[in-house]
């Protein structure tokens, strides 16, 4: 029988997906005094006012107490406590840098709470005056592209890493580039995006700060101006790039819901070849590397992307066994073509999620990385032509993954259930082991059956899906 689904249906799913505020859930002690965000709430900051009721509900609310791996130990709050003057709108790369502390290299310390909503477009690349700088602007004035491919065409340079002094003139380059264009974010922060808020060309750099909401924001071409030719990286060579969209680094506590990421008018598809390979200027949209732990992200659209989670930095152990711990659940993977998310070491809950893939560039979509521990139920994979239900993991040194309840529509068939340990295995060797030895506990509300993620999710994920 088919199915269908309504507007009420969708309205309805939307109002229990969004958790409920933090002063609603808890709206007094039991001596009867307001908690801390309800009492900032009733205490309207100048900056709040004017804003939609609904806009100041969601600045003030923190993540719900079982959502996720974000809501184990103290839980995620972010800035719902700030006070009124730790409140404001922004509209600028400057108004954002002031609002998160002053200074753009001091603020990843700044741990006072915060709320800050975003208004617009805010362009990384603004300059002090307001003007939009461009790559030669951040570029030192040792290097340029045209000198650079001239030096290091393997051709010419061999199979070599680049050194000398067009390289090190390269490096000062993405230094000058990441002064201006990396925002640092520092603990106990809100920023949550009015209708249309737009972060482009620049990095959220969420790195040893605990306790942080990113919502409601779209995140655009996360450009690098200076990337690297890495010669020995595959069989013949790639440009790597520095800048993630959203980089959480040796943090805790971190509730990523309801963004967009995407590169744009400006793919990395139309991008030109160099040495043979494409030249890629972006990196990924949201990265979890470097021991970061406990991150929900919940209810985001990831379109049009080559590389888009990494949860892990490498393959050795050490610090990252024990951490890496996320919840991904209702995001939408759209037209994107590998790290769905790539994981290493960590207990990654990943269920609920909506995938949309197709193009001669998909990859993968799950990898299966060192000492990984992935539990995949109840997603929903659509497939584009040539790609199969035996494509969607991938073995990158891993050993097991859980999967459950998932389903596939190939192109040209009808969805159906598949195990996609099984999946694989049928062509792969080695097996992968479909026992990933844990089960999730905290998680938001019951999971929903595969094919009611495919009539729900993609109307719900996304920036601009809050009431207001």
């Amino acid at each position: 029988m088919r199915r269908t689904i309504t507007s009420a249906a969708v309205a309805a799913v939307l109002l229990l997906s969004v958790s409920a505020p933090a002063a609603a859930a808890r709206p007094q002690a039991a001596d009867g005094t307001p908690d801390a965000a309800t009492a900032a709430l009733r205490a309207t900051a100048p900056a709040e006012r004017g804003l939609p009721l609904a806009a100041r509900l969601v600045g003030r609310q923190a993540l719900a107490a079982t959502d996720g791996w974000a809501a184990a130990g103290p839980g995620t709050t972010g800035g719902s406590t700030a006070a009124s003057d730790q409140v404001h709108v922004v509209r600028s790369r400057a108004d954002l840098v002031a609002a998160l502390g002053g200074d753009n290299a001091t603020n990843r310390t700044n741990d006072t709470p915060k709320l800050i909503y975003v208004d617009g477009v805010v362009d990384g690349f603004e300059g002090p005056d307001g003007t939009l700088l461009d790559c030669a602007d951040l570029a030192d004035p040792g290097y340029t592209l045209a000198g650079y491919l001239a030096a290091y065409d393997p051709a010419v340079w061999g199979r070599v890493a680049p050194s000398g002094p067009l390289e090190a003139a390269r490096v000062r380059s993405v230094t000058n580039q990441t002064r201006h264009t990396q925002i640092n974010v520092g603990p106990n922060t809100t920023i949550v995006g009015l209708r249309g808020a737009t972060l482009t060309g620049l990095t959220l750099m969420i790195d040893s700060a605990d306790n942080v909401i990113v919502r409601n924001v779209t995140f655009d071409d996360a450009r690098d101006c200076f990337p690297a030719w890495s010669p020995n990286d595959g069989e013949a060579g790639n440009w790597n790039s520095q800048y993630d969209q959203v980089s959480v680094r040796r943090s805790e506590n971190v509730w990523i819901d309801r963004n967009t990421f995407t590169d744009g008018d400006n793919p990395d598809s139309g991008q030109p070849i160099h040495f043979g390979r494409p030249y890629q200027v972006h990196d990924g949209s949201l990265d979890i590397t470097h021991t970061a732990s406990l991150v929900t992200a919940s209810y985001n659209r990831f379109v049009g992307r080559d590389k888009v989670m990494l949860i892990g930095s490498s393959n050795t152990v050490g610090p990252d066994v024990g951490r890496l711990n996320v919840t991904l659940h209702h995001n939408v993977f759209d037209g994107v073509f590998q790290r769905l998310p790539r994981v290493r070491f960590g207990q990654v809950d990943l269920y609920n999620n909506h995938y949309r893939l197709s193009g001669d560039g998909f990859e993968y979509a799950i990898g299966v990385g060192v000492q990984s521990a992935v539990y995949a139920q109840d997603n929903y994979f659509v497939l584009g032509a040539g790609i199969t239900a035996a494509d969607l993991l991938y073995d990158w040194g891993g050993t097991a993954v859980t999967t459950r309840g998932n389903w596939v529509r190939e192109s040209g068939s009808l969805p159906r259930p598949v195990d996609l340990v099984g999946a694989y295995n049928d062509r792969n060797d080695p097996d992968l082991n479909p026992d990933a030895g844990w089960t999730p506990t905290l998680r938001a509300g019951p999971v929903l059956p595969a094919p009611l993620v495919a009539l729900t999710v993609p109307a719900l994920a996304g920036a601009d899906r809050l009431p207001f």
